[in-house]
């Protein structure tokens, strides 16, 4: 462990999430998803996009012949933006990572009534993993459930309309195990 004097600090000036990109198998498939099952409102559209030297692998860390075809952009409410990709290259990889991989990532979005939310995928057809789930410990009075998109992509629904533990007056947060004692 580096000496205190040493640790950098946070990124200054960070206060939220910006957008969530996410790159998909078929641009026209996933609009159906994000406006008709999630209700994202579309705003617009780019590509394509190429360049000819390094700066696809540069910039992106993708190969330098892969070509972004398009990606949309689209607000959820007032406060998430998805940004989501085509693309082609000839390296790609077309299987979701699974949670417990490397990489491995879940988009999570509240609902106010999560089992009308759950009764909503599965009459859009989605896959719905398991039964809706009650959080205990710290993230009581929480219900979650995890659903796959068309693609395969992990998203989660969660709901607490009457807060979690955490955010409920006089709840003492747990020391982190490997922050040091205080003196």
């Amino acid at each position: 462990m580096f000496p205190m004097a040493t640790t950098p600090r946070p990124v200054p000036g960070l206060t939220r999430v910006d957008h969530v990109g996410v790159t998909v198998p078929d641009l026209d498939q996933a609009h159906e998803f994000f406006t008709g099952v999630l209700g994202c409102r579309y705003m617009y559209t780019l590509g394509p996009f190429q360049h000819d030297d390094d700066w696809m692998s540069e910039h992106m860390g993708v190969a330098d012949d892969t070509v972004m075809r398009r990606l949309h952009f689209y607000r959820l409410g007032e406060q998430a933006i998805f940004e989501v990709f085509e693309y082609e290259a000839a390296d790609q990889q077309t299987v979701p990572p699974r949670n417990s991989d490397v990489g491995g990532h879940h988009v999570a979005l509240y609902v106010d009534d999560l089992d009308a939310a759950v009764a909503c995928l599965r009459a859009h057809g989605l896959t719905v993993m398991g039964e809706p789930t009650a959080s205990r410990g710290p993230s009581e009075g929480q219900r979650w459930v995890y659903f796959l998109s068309p693609w395969g992509m992990q998203f989660e629904l969660v709901s607490y309309p009457g807060g979690k533990t955490f955010d409920k007056p006089g709840y003492v947060a747990a020391r982190h195990p490997g922050a040091p004692r205080d003196v």
